[in-house]
C-alpha cells in the first residue's frame, strides 16, 4: 500500500470528499483521511469554510496502518509554523494580586474573639452575639459584591 509514501514526507494531494469530521484526500492512486483537527493552525467549526471538493493541499503523512488500509494526513502539519512574538516584545504585565495585597476572609473570621475573661456568662454571651452579628454583616456585604 505504501510503497511511495513514507512516515512524515509532505505530498500534494487533491480534496475528494468533505465530511463533518475530516476530508478525504487522493494522493496518487491512495486516499488518505484528513481530520477536521488537522485542517487549519486555529479551531475549525466548519471544514466548508476551509476546503473545497477538488481543491490541491499539501499534506503531510503522519501514519500509514496497511492492515487497514488507513493513511492519516495533517494540512496543518505541512504549513510554516506560525511565527510566535518573541517574549521581549511583549510588555510584562503584572497581575492584580501583586499590585495590592489581599485579606483572606477566613482570617478575620476566624480570629480570637475578644471577651472580658472575668464577665459573667450573659455578658459573655451578649459579646459573643454582637460579634457574630457585625461577622455575619460582614460577609454578606462581601457576598453581595461578587453577585454584582
Amino acid at each position: 500500500m505504501s510503497e511511495k509514501l513514507e512516515i512524515g514526507s509532505i505530498v500534494e494531494g487533491k480534496v475528494l470528499r468533505i465530511k463533518p469530521f475530516g476530508a478525504i484526500v487522493s494522493i496518487g492512486d491512495q486516499q488518505g483521511l484528513v481530520h477536521i483537527s488537522q485542517v487549519a493552525n486555529s479551531f475549525v467549526q466548519d471544514i466548508n469554510d476551509h476546503l473545497k471538493v477538488g481543491d490541491m493541499v499539501k499534506v503531510k503523512v503522519l501514519s500509514i496502518d496497511e492492515e487497514n488500509h488507513k493513511i492519516s494526513l495533517s494540512i496543518k502539519e505541512a504549513l510554516p509554523k506560525p511565527e510566535r512574538p518573541a517574549r521581549g516584545d511583549k510588555p510584562f504585565r503584572q497581575h492584580k494580586q501583586a499590585q495590592e495585597p489581599k485579606t483572606n476572609p477566613a482570617e478575620e473570621y476566624f480570629k480570637p474573639q475578644t471577651v472580658n475573661p472575668n464577665a459573667d456568662f450573659e455578658e459573655k454571651m451578649r459579646e459573643w452575639m454582637k460579634q457574630s452579628n457585625e461577622r455575619q454583616t460582614s460577609l454578606n456585604k462581601r457576598a453581595n459584591k461578587r453577585s454584582y
